[in-house]
């Protein structure tokens, strides 16, 4: 497949590609060079990656720890949220800043600083979804429906996810409709719960909250709190899956690389993969300024702000339903008391309307859970150790993996073990700290003078680092402390 097929499937046409020239040039640090695609006339068909990031990132933060912190301390802390999701925003951003220029993850992108650093991360963001807690979260929502035993219902959801993944034709466009499915639901209920559950004092406590920037309620751990800040919205591996999102949608110089497609019913295209360059001339950076701000504005009009919505509302229902209730549990558990109130403040459908919502939304995030650990291994494979290895078939090879070792762990009847909890809120700090660092080096490093980050940004990755370097500090000694 030629490149302007690739890019008309993708509905990205520029007429520079249908003039006849030369071959390609080819650097050896660069890659090989090519012409920055020119946007699409109309921006709105590449709206998605800040709504898939939002959407799989919309998860156990929003739905149960966010929502747990309010109902104990009240909204005194969501500052943090905001200054949490702010973060991410800085950091998702120069992530696909890279992707946009190079056509390469953000993780080819770290090993060509030493080669094994994607190697690295990919084994962190494995052992940190390697419990299938996501997918016993969704199944204990549904038993708040219908009842049964959380262990069947949770292996039959893995198989759910790994047959769709699986007989999808293009993954990317899979994911991004169901989270689209489940953003729209959330704002279906959050526009019903605002009028029908959430009290006068919620609205009044929300913007008192602003007079908290900086305190920390007595009550709650600090590491909890960090960790709520540092995690709101996604958190940990998914950042970097930015990289593989906007690359399937055709972002910029992403639009050379072939897509994700199943082995089954998918149309694989050719191999392209490898880094791309484009000369910084005017045509090119005038190309990369609408890229560019067209790239920002989507990741904070979907990324933030339906994070930041969704975290505020979840929050305002938790305080106007059960704030100050003793005896909640810290676990999912604590949803079943809060649809309960549901059910007794507005009617008997309130209840199983969020504990529908919440089972669905849980289930999406476990999809895109296992789409974003498969893509960032599937990347390195191929990149780093089998260049001539089909992406989507070592893709689809990590998908049936992570599916087969989390129904073994549920035919176990094994509970979550402590240990695994604290290797993976650990593993997600010191993960974050290390690649706030490395997007630093490789977008000062790799990239031409003219789209290379700079001032207030070079703030923002600095400020991230030692964020998450003392949270990652704080995150070991205060868990290793609670074993000993």
């Amino acid at each position: 497949m030629t490149d302007q097929e690739l890019r008309e499937r993708r509905g990205i046409v520029s007429d520079r590609f249908t003039k006849t020239g030369p071959p390609p040039e080819t650097h050896p640090d660069r890659g090989e060079v090519k012409e920055l695609p020119e946007p699409p006339a109309k921006l709105w068909r590449v709206v998605g990656p800040g709504i898939v990031g939002a959407g799989v990132g919309l998860a156990s933060g929003e739905f149960i720890l966010w929502p747990y912190i309010a109902s104990q301390v009240g909204l005194v802390l969501l500052w943090g949220a905001l200054l949490g999701v702010v973060m991410q925003w800085f950091i998702n951003m120069e992530i696909e800043r890279y992707t946009l220029a190079t056509g390469e993850t953000a993780l080819s992108g770290f090993n060509r600083i030493w080669r094994h650093w994607g190697l690295v991360f990919v084994g962190m963001v494995i052992l940190a979804n390697a419990w299938p807690g996501w997918a016993t979260s969704s199944a204990t929502m549904f038993t708040y429906l219908f009842g049964g035993p959380v262990n069947p219902i949770a292996i039959g959801l893995l198989l759910l996810i790994g047959l769709s993944l699986t007989l999808a034709p293009v993954v990317y466009d899979l994911v991004e409709r169901v989270i689209f499915l489940k953003v729209a639901a959330i704002v279906t209920f959050i526009a019903v719960a605002a009028f029908a559950a959430i009290n006068g004092d919620a609205w009044r406590a929300l913007p008192a909250s602003a007079g908290h920037v900086g305190s920390f309620p007595s009550d709650l751990g600090i590491a909890v709190m960090l960790g709520a800040i540092a995690y709101a919205g996604a958190g940990g591996g998914q950042n970097l899956c930015q990289s593989n999102w906007i690359r399937d949608k055709g972002y910029g110089m992403g639009a050379y690389v072939p897509r994700l497609v199943s082995p089954v019913t998918g149309e694989e295209e050719a191999a392209g993969g490898g880094r791309f360059a484009f000369e910084p001339d005017e045509r090119n950076l005038a190309r990369w300024r609408r890229w560019w701000r067209f790239a920002n504005v989507e990741q904070a009009a979907t990324f933030v702000a339906i994070t930041v919505v969704t975290i505020a509302f979840m929050s305002m229902l938790s305080y106007s339903t059960v704030f100050g209730q003793k005896g909640l549990p810290d676990d999912i558990g604590f949803l079943e008391a809060e649809g309960n109130r549901l059910n007794e403040l507005v009617g008997s459908w309130m209840g199983p309307l969020f504990w529908t919502i919440g089972a669905f939304s849980l289930l999406a995030a476990s999809m895109g859970i296992v789409d974003y650990t498969s893509r960032l291994a599937a990347d390195v494979l191929k990149t780093a150790y089998r260049p001539r290895s089909s992406e989507s078939r070592l893709y689809f090879g990590v998908v049936w993996g992570l599916v087969a070792v989390g129904v073994l762990i549920l035919l176990a009847g094994l509970d979550q073990p402590l240990v695994l909890l604290v290797i993976s809120a650990c593993v997600a700090a010191v993960t974050m700290f290390v690649y706030s660092i490395l997007l630093l080096i490789i977008n000062r490093r790799y990239l031409p003078d003219a789209i290379k980050v700079r001032s207030y940004r070079i703030g923002a990755l600095v400020f991230s680092g030692a964020f998450f370097g003392v949270l990652s500090a704080i995150t070991i000694v205060d868990q290793v402390g609670d074993l000993i």
